[in-house]
């Protein structure tokens, strides 16, 4: 019992410390985005302000076009996480219920998408937005965002789960195959496409590199290029500590509450369909 005791303490301890190691730079986040440049630089792992101040949000909503940043990444966000919910789920049904010649084919060309690096596809991404005349528009950000072989995969997975014998019913009082999946297999998919709505999010709204090839106009700079252009001194001299700071916040707000109010009803591979 004693050994048992002091395992369980020793383990307890070693996750406190690896919680206080991964909490611990968001905290100095925090409390320097509250300092002065001066503090921030000069005493930069402080966790308590000598001077709360509140200058840097104000520099961040009044001196520069943060209001811009934050409304194109909510925009495009929305639009890709609503779209790619819809064009996912279906896929993921057409491959799971759907026969058809080619679909093994198909599914195994999804999976071979998820094994390429995004890195690769940035130049023949921007050569064909280039060719097909959206590259720089709000087209250009979203349509090639609003398919993602994971969500495919995941789809496809967990319609398999669903008994076919639910679908009977439908389709002897005659419904077909959209009013199927729309009306009785999508409702019992919810865990699966709170995942799906979970990692869209957060995909779309820390997005990066393909905002970079997809536009150059400053009026369409997303939250990601914005704040990229401000830890290279964009507003003024200086370490700018706690405008940048500032900025990495608010921008964590949005995908943080969307985790913790989603985080219980995250897909959960035991969940059986059946009991829907």
């Amino acid at each position: 019992m004693s050994r048992r005791l002091s395992g369980q303490i020793f383990l307890y301890a070693l996750l406190v410390i690896l919680a206080i190691i991964y909490i611990f730079p968001f905290l100095v986040q925090v409390a320097t985005s509250f300092k002065t440049d001066s503090e921030a630089a000069s005493n930069a792992l402080s966790l308590f302000p000598q001077t709360v101040t509140f200058a840097a949000y104000e520099t961040l909503f009044s001196r520069s076009d943060f209001p811009l940043w934050f409304a194109n990444s909510t925009i495009v966000t929305i639009a890709v996480t609503l779209g790619r919910v819809f064009f996912v789920s279906l896929a993921g049904y057409a491959l799971a219920r759907l026969h058809f010649r080619g679909r093994g084919a198909i599914f195994a060309l999804v999976v071979g998408v998820m094994a390429v690096p995004a890195v690769v596809l940035l130049i023949p991404k921007f050569l064909v937005l280039n060719q097909i005349g959206i590259y720089d528009t709000y087209a250009a950000m979203i349509l090639p965002l609003l398919v993602d072989a994971a969500g495919v995969f995941i789809m496809k997975n967990f319609f398999e789960s669903i008994p076919v014998s639910v679908e009977e019913q439908a389709r002897i009082d005659g419904a077909g195959a959209f009013r199927v999946f729309w009306s009785v297999v999508l409702p019992m998919a919810r865990p699966a496409l709170i995942t799906i709505i979970i990692l869209s999010f957060q995909g779309s709204w820390n997005e990066l590199s393909h905002f970079i090839v997809a536009t150059q106009s400053p009026e369409l700079t997303t939250l990601t290029k914005g704040v990229a252009s401000l830890a290279s001194g964009q507003l003024s001299q200086g370490t700018q500590y706690p405008i940048k700071l500032a900025a990495a916040l608010i921008m964590t707000i949005p995908v943080a509450v969307m985790f913790f109010v989603f985080q219980k009803r995250i897909m959960n591979t035991t969940e059986g369909a059946v009991k829907g």
